[in-house]
This record gives C-alpha cells, sequence and structure tokens, in this order.
C-alpha cells in the first residue's frame, strides 16, 4: 500500500492539533494541547514513537514510517503493517485481556495508533541488562502465548474464522519478508546489511556461511515458516517487545503478525533468554557477581516453557467447538486416552521447533543486520565477541541437533557446560 495522499509523518507541530481534535484522546489528556509535552522516542528499527503527556495523563502514539528507520529510505516498506499491528492487537486484547496496551485510536490513512502509555513499565531487555528480576514474567508470557496461540488455531475453533484470519493477514507479505531474509537466509550469506564484531567473529561468520547441515536446517524451518498456518502469531516476540513491571506485563508491537507455525514465537522468546544469559558476563563488575542472575534466567527457559506447555493442553482439554481433533469422536476412555497421547506428540513436536527457531533467532542477532542491546552494550570487544561465540554455539547445536534434547533442564545444561567451555 503506497502513502494515502493525507500521510505525513507527524511531529511535535502536527501532532498536537491532530490528537486534540479527537475527543477519547483529549479526555485523556486533559485540554489545552498547547501545554502538553510531546516527545518523540522511538529507538526501534522501524517506526516513529511518540508519548504525550497532558494534566490528566498521557499516551504513546506509534506511527508507521514508508521505510525501514534503521536503514533509511533506500529500503521502503508498506504503511500498512500498522493495520496489521492494530488487528493483532485487537485478536490479542480479546484472547489475552490486561496483556497488551489499550487501543484509543487508530487511523489507517496516517498508519498511526494510540494507545496506552505504560508507566512505570521498561521494555524487558533493558531490566535484563540492569540485572533485574522479573516475578511475573514466565507466568505471564505463557498465558499469553498459549491464550493467543491455542485461540487463534482450529484446535480451538472453526474453520472459517481461522481461514478468514488467515487471509487477513497473509497480505502482511513485506514483514514476513524481513523475516524471511534476516533470520533464515542473511547470516548464511554474504549479506550486505550484516554485521558483527569483527575481527574477533570473523572465523565463526566464515564457518556458519559454509555449514552446509546448519545452512540445510535453517532453510527447512524457513519452509515450515513459510507454509505451516498454526495460529496469529505475534511475529516479533522478543525481550524488546515486552513492557513489564515486576508486577504486570504487557506485550506491544506485533506489526509482524501472521498466521504461522507456533514454535516460533515460542522459540523467539526462548531464544532472547538465552541471549541474555549469555551477556551477563559483559554487565559483571566482578568475576561471578551475576551469577545468581544468571541461574534465574535459565529459570525463565525452564518455567516459561513448562506454563506454556501446561496451559496450551488444559485450554485443549477444555475446548469443545475446535474443528480439528473434533471432541465428539473422542468422548470415551478409550479416545481419551488417545487424545492424551496425542496431545503429547503434538506438544514434543512443538518443544522441537521452538528450540530450533530460539538458536535461529539468536545467529540473526549475532551475525545478520538488527543485534540487541544485551550483547551490543557490552563496551569491550573482544569480552562481547566472547558472549556472542558462547551464544553462537548453543544457537548452532539447537539448529542442527535441537531434537535430540529431551527437555529444557537438558538445554540449560548445556547452556552452562558452554559458558564454562569457552573462556
Amino acid at each position: 500500500m503506497s502513502p494515502s495522499a493525507t500521510y505525513r509523518p507527524m511531529d511535535d507541530a502536527s501532532l498536537r492539533p491532530y490528537l486534540g481534535a479527537i475527543p477519547a484522546v483529549l479526555d485523556l489528556l486533559g485540554a489545552e494541547p498547547d501545554r502538553w509535552r510531546v516527545r518523540e522516542v522511538g529507538d526501534g528499527n522501524l517506526n516513529l514513537v511518540f508519548i504525550v503527556e497532558g494534566a490528566e495523563g498521557a499516551v504513546v502514539v506509534k506511527q508507521a514510517l514508508p521505510y525501514v528507520r534503521l536503514v533509511g529510505e533506500s529500503w521502503p516498506l508498506p504503511l500498512e503493517r500498522s493495520h496489521y499491528e492494530h488487528r493483532a492487537l485487537c485478536e490479542q486484547a480479546k484472547l489475552a485481556p490486561g496483556l497488551v496496551p489499550d487501543i484509543y485510536h487508530f487511523d489507517r490513512d496516517l498508519a498511526l495508533i494510540v494507545m496506552e502509555f505504560l508507566s512505570p513499565h521498561i521494555i524487558m531487555r533493558k531490566g535484563l541488562v540492569r540485572g533485574i528480576e522479573y516475578p511475573r514474567f514466565a507466568e505471564d508470557i505463557a498465558e499469553f502465548m498459549a491464550r493467543t496461540l491455542f485461540g487463534t488455531s482450529v484446535l480451538a475453533g472453526a474453520a472459517a474464522p481461522y481461514k478468514a484470519l488467515v487471509a487477513g493477514f497473509a497480505p502482511n507479505v513485506a514483514l514476513c519478508r524481513i523475516t524471511e531474509d534476516l533470520v533464515f537466509t542473511d547470516p548464511y550469506r554474504e549479506a550486505p546489511l550484516n554485521r558483527w564484531t569483527s575481527p574477533q567473529l570473523d572465523d565463526l561468520a566464515l564457518s556458519f556461511r559454509r555449514d552446509a547441515p546448519l545452512k540445510r536446517a535453517a532453510q527447512a524451518r524457513k519452509f515450515q515458516f513459510m507454509t505451516e498456518a498454526q495460529a496469529l502469531l505475534h511475529g516479533d516476540l522478543h525481550t524488546g517487545s515486552v513492557m513489564l513491571t515486576p508486577t504486570n506485563t504487557r506485550i506491544i508491537d506485533p506489526e509482524f503478525a501472521f498466521v504461522g507455525p507456533i514454535g516460533f514465537d515460542v522459540g523467539a522468546v526462548l531464544g532472547n533468554l538465552m541471549l541474555a544469559y549469555f551477556a551477563q558476563s559483559g554487565h559483571e563488575t566482578t568475576a561471578g557477581a551475576r551469577d545468581g542472575y544468571r541461574e534465574w534466567l535459565l529459570t525463565q527457559v525452564t518455567q516459561v516453557w513448562r506454563r506454556f506447555e501446561q496451559r496450551f493442553v488444559d485450554l485443549w482439554r477444555q475446548a469443545s467447538a475446535g474443528e480439528a481433533y473434533v471432541a465428539a469422536l473422542f468422548a470415551d476412555a478409550a479416545g481419551q486416552a488417545e487424545m492424551a497421547l496425542e496431545r503429547g506428540r503434538f506438544m514434543r513436536r512443538l518443544f522441537e521447533d521452538s528450540v530450533a527457531f530460539a538458536g535461529l533467532k539468536m545467529i540473526r542477532r549475532v551475525l545478520g543486520l538488527a543485534h540487541v542491546e544485551d550483547l551490543e552494550s557490552i563496551t569491550d570487544p573482544n569480552l562481547r565477541a566472547r558472549c556472542e561465540r558462547r551464544a553462537l554455539t548453543l544457537a548452532r547445536e539447537l539448529v542442527v541437533n535441537g531434537t535430540a534434547l529431551s527437555s529444557m533442564a537438558e538445554l540449560t545444561a548445556m547452556a552452562r557446560n558452554i559458558e564454562q567451555e569457552i573462556a
């Protein structure tokens, strides 16, 4: 979708009268727009983000730009991604109320969403760099994923609305293409936008480009990402898409939403927790100072999977309207026993999917275009490269040999060993 005739990027001067003409927003901020405080705070890769504060309260305004902000106008991008983000937030709010920000206004022509200002929430990734523990995170993210992923699948409901959902999000092609290139392809070839800590990781970057088993496994997962329409995904569910406090969690930024393989969202969460784990030695003031925090992060990996698995299976047991595995066919004791086995098989495959996608998400954040603050904020390049080498070592194992893992406990044990062995 090309920019409409009315589209223009917002700034302080244009945003005030625009918001002042929206009664619901005016009620939230208070009258006298000239007295509002407007700040552009977007530090992501794609969009403008404003915080607008008035006498009565505050809102966040997110506006899509017609290009990738991280790169510039040489990489055009459809504004329609804002529509998919708005629609995804509405779907998620119905299925997982209280876990996404409230939406106050959407303007499709301006590719602009006005939403709840979350305070005192911070981006989770920034909290992980600072070593903050979040007691509710594992439960909340597992609940969000279970409810949204199960609830938009044909395990939960009828085929017609599911197929309408597939059709509704299928045109989000440009955002999916970004994922297809940056996650599954570019780290394994000489792509012009790739970057890594050089020269420290030159050898590993080259070896990954020459690693036939790794490239085959990555492409097999790319095929799955492109063809397996299981549920409505957030599509970019990393620790930069979570805002939280120790007592409240909200999921933001689902502009990459589409109907795809469930394990991609789950793996994105797990992979980003593992990146945070390997980054901790780069944030210690003295050796071993964050050993306890490292263990907390590994506990989160285990708990996120365990709680997600339990909630997903619970929702499946309770469902009666799903057009896949029709409940009436399995009403007797033998049928229920068989379904218990089938759910176990399904979750085992989902475990394997999630582990592989986690590894791929880790690799792209070290060898690809868009990196993560957990590692980028380590100022000593030799120390940063050591953390990244550990992460890449685990990631390759997850992508190539992850199906051999029996549990998340085995994965976290492998991470501990790699942390100790790679000096």
